[in-house]
Order: C-alpha cells, then sequence, then structure tokens
C-alpha cells in the first residue's frame, strides 16, 4: 500500500517555531518528520508520497531520493493537500497521516487488521482524549463511524474519542473530496459525506496518540523518543571529556563533543556534534542539545529542546524549547512553575488556554538574544529576532522583532549614617 504524508500546513499554532513546518524540529539530530518516514517503511510502506508547500522545505531537509512529492502552494486544507497527491496516488487503497504521528508500526497493523475483515470502505484511527473541545470528535454507533464533529462545545461532545487524523482511504474517496468546497475542514466534511453513503469504521488506540498541534506538544514526543528501545548510550571517540565528570543513564554524545571538570550528565540525554559543555554544569534528561551549542559553566538545563547553535550562560533552562542561534546572557532563568503551583495558561493565537501542564518553562523562536539577570514566567513565549535588554522580566509572550529595556529609577546614594538614621524615624 501506498501512504500520503500531509505536511503542506502553516502550522500557524506552532509560533514562535513556525518559522518551517513544525515537523522540521529536530530531535536526536535529526528533523522529526524523519522518524515517521522511517517506521512507514519499516512497516512494509515503500510508496510514500509526501505533500508539502511551495517552498519545498520537506523535500531539501530530507533528501531522500525514495520519496515522491506533491506541493500544495495554499494552505486551504487537508482536504485540498489530499486532492494535490491524486495523480501520484496509484493503488486501490492508500493510507493517509499527518507528518507528526506517532506509533505508527503498531497502528498500520490494527487499521489492516479492521480493513481485512472487508466490512467497510475506510478505517480511521480514534483514541479517548479528556479534552474533545480541542479535537475532532466521533459519533459512532459500536465500530461505525456516523460523523466527525470538529472540536464540539464542552458538554455537547457525542463522545470523548478523537480523531486522530490516520486513515485509510479507499481510492473513491477523491471523488469525495471534489464534491466538498474548498475549506480548512473539507476533509472532514469529505469523511462525512463518505460515512454517510459507505461503511467507515474506527479503530481504538489502547492510549491516547501523541499530537503536534501547540509547541510544547515537542516535549512529550521528545520524552517517548529518548525511553524507547531504539535510543541507546553511544559516546563518539572523539568526545574529550575533564576530570570529575559524572555520566549516568541513558546519554548519546556526538563527535567533536567537549565536556569540561566537573560537569554532571543524568539521562536520558542527546547531546550533538560539536557542543561545549564547559566545566560545573547540571544536564538532566530527558534532554535534547542539538550540534553546535556552548553551554557555559554553572548552567542547570533539564526536560529541554534546545536547537542549533545557541550560547547559553550560566543559566537555569527547565521544560522550555529554544530556536536555533539564540544567545542567553549570565543569570537567564525560565520560571517554570506558577508560585501556586496551578496550571500553566498560555496565549496561543490571541487566545489564553490552560496547557494543562504544572511545569512549563519557555518557547522562543530564532535568533533571539538576551541580556544578563533576565528571566520569563511560565508559559510565555519569545518570537524570532528580539532583543531583551538586561534585569528585564517577560510577563507576556514577545511578537517577533520587539525589543524590550527595561529602565530603572536612579539609584541615590547615602552614607550609613543617614541610612541609621532614616531607619530610626
Amino acid at each position: 500500500m501506498q501512504a500520503v504524508i500531509l505536511a503542506a500546513g502553516e502550522s500557524s499554532r506552532f509560533w514562535p517555531l513556525n518559522y518551517r513546518h513544525k515537523t522540521l524540529t529536530r530531535i536526536l539530530g535529526r528533523p522529526l518528520i524523519s522518524f515517521l518516514v522511517q517506521d512507514l517503511k519499516l512497516a512494509g510502506i515503500k510508496d510514500i508520497v509526501i505533500v508539502q508547500d511551495g517552498a519545498r522545505s520537506i523535500e531539501k531537509e530530507l533528501a531522500d531520493k525514495s520519496l515522491r512529492y506533491a506541493i500544495q502552494e495554499e494552505p486551504t486544507g487537508t482536504g485540498d493537500a489530499i486532492l494535490a497527491a491524486e495523480k501520484l496516488v496509484r493503488d486501490r487503497q492508500f493510507f493517509v497521516l499527518n507528518a507528526d504521528d506517532t506509533d505508527v508500526k503498531e497502528n498500520i497493523k490494527v487499521i489492516k487488521r479492521e480493513f481485512r475483515r472487508g466490512k467497510s470502505k475506510a478505517v480511521l484511527l480514534a483514541s479517548r482524549t479528556k479534552t474533545p473541545h480541542l479535537f475532532g470528535i466521533l459519533k459512532t454507533r459500536g465500530k461505525k463511524v456516523l460523523e466527525v464533529i470538529e472540536k464540539p462545545k464542552p458538554g455537547r461532545e457525542p463522545s470523548n474519542l478523537k480523531n486522530d487524523n490516520f486513515f485509510l482511504f479507499s481510492r473513491d474517496f477523491f471523488d469525495y473530496l471534489k464534491r466538498v468546497s474548498s475549506h480548512p475542514f473539507s476533509l472532514i466534511y469529505a469523511l462525512n459525506l463518505y460515512a454517510k453513503e459507505n461503511p467507515v469504521a474506527a479503530v481504538i488506540s489502547k492510549k491516547e496518540t501523541m499530537s503536534l498541534k501547540l509547541p510544547w506538544d515537542l516535549l512529550p514526543i521528545l520524552e517517548a523518543k529518548l525511553n524507547s528501545p531504539d535510543f541507546k548510550t553511544k559516546i563518539a571517540k572523539s568526545v574529550k571529556v575533564a576530570r570529575n565528570v559524572i555520566i549516568e543513564g541513558k546519554v548519546f554524545i556526538g563527535d567533536g563533543v567537549t565536556i569540561g571538570e566537573n560537569s554532571i550528565i543524568k539521562g536520558p540525554c542527546f547531546i550533538g556534534d560539536r557542543c561545549q559543555i564547559r566545566a560545573n554544569n547540571f544536564l538532566q534528561g530527558p534532554l535534547n542539545l542539538e550540534e553546535d551549542l556552548i553551554i557555559r559553566s554553572f548552567s542547570e538545563l533539564k526536560n529541554c529542546i534546545i536547537e542549533r547553535g545557541n550560547h547559553i550562560h550560566r543559566c537555569y533552562l527547565s521544560d522550555s524549547i529554544i530556536g536555533e542561534n539564540c544567545r542567553l546572557g549570565a543569570g537567564f532563568i525560565s520560571a517554570n512553575r506558577r508560585i501556586d503551583r496551578d496550571n500553566i495558561y498560555s496565549t496561543v493565537k490571541g487566545v489564553k488556554i490552560d496547557t494543562g501542564l504544572t511545569r512549563f518553562g519557555v518557547i522562543m523562536g530564532n535568533n533571539t538574544r538576551f541580556g544578563i539577570n533576565v528571566g520569563t514566567m511560565p508559559g510565555v513565549f519569545v518570537g524570532s529576532n528580539c532583543l531583551i535588554g538586561p534585569g528585564s522580566v517577560i510577563f507576556e509572550n514577545m511578537p517577533d522583532n520587539t525589543k524590550i529595556i527595561t529602565k530603572f529609577q536612579t539609584q541615590i546614594l547615602k552614607s550609613r549614617k543617614q541610612l541609621r538614621g532614616n531607619h530610626k524615624g
């Protein structure tokens, strides 16, 4: 069978990391979408079509000649994206899935098994969710799918089964896509129309599948990758380790890495090529450090994804994601918990939402620079190409290409005798 991967969306909810398609975020030294391609091939699917945008960023990044590509010039919806691949689909049945899907190998098995029973012309994957208002929710009768309702209002959900955007379609589904108008939800409209005229079945995953709708969804995906059996300890021969360094747990350390005196690394942890970990640092997994990073002395990092080319100087970073080529001045602190320990809220596309997390630091774009002694409050997003002056505290999202300079009151110098007199008064 063939598979069509949808990777042409603009990833608008992924700001400030949407300077490229969200699945090009690098984890373990490679773009996230490459794991999906690998899993499909291991599941026996060799004919893979990727629908990308006109910039061809997926094609350039993967550089895999075994893949074929279709172009969706404008991000008008997933239905149009599937239609863009029609000429490349030759089989009577084909899989359709988002570029961020995980657990592919097992899901393909259960979907195939259901289809082979011969009672359905299409099969989709579903899983149970505690937040149905965020997803397309299935209305079903037994295994039969009657309808998919996008983001139902709280209290009006037909079930707690969310559509995981992993489908096995018969080729006649293209005809139904052509019967509905172009729309961001055209795939769902066509699927609902198809379900009225053809049997469509749902297979339910045993656990809620991981989605990649919002930037912080990367962190549990990282944790799953680092804790999988495929991730193994490996330390390149060219690594230089100074005195009194402690390395524990599953840790991958790439070529040309240097680790300074008294540093502690506790896995699971990935450290990319040519990173410089200076003396007296504490790195605790799950942690992903891409290539060419400089972590200066007395920094503490844990549960983070840090992309290529960053310089970090005596910082505390936790539960955070940092884009490429940022500079974090000495004393930077990412607050990752509310003082009342309640859930952390973040603002996405102008809407304040409950992240469901009690530990969440900062999300940062590319090429942003921080002065000394800067702090960010939990759940704050900082855009690309920003400049933050010394002593600032960031309480709310910073758009791309903005600057914050904190002005301080003039300090008044007094003698100690004057201070004692004022205190008595």
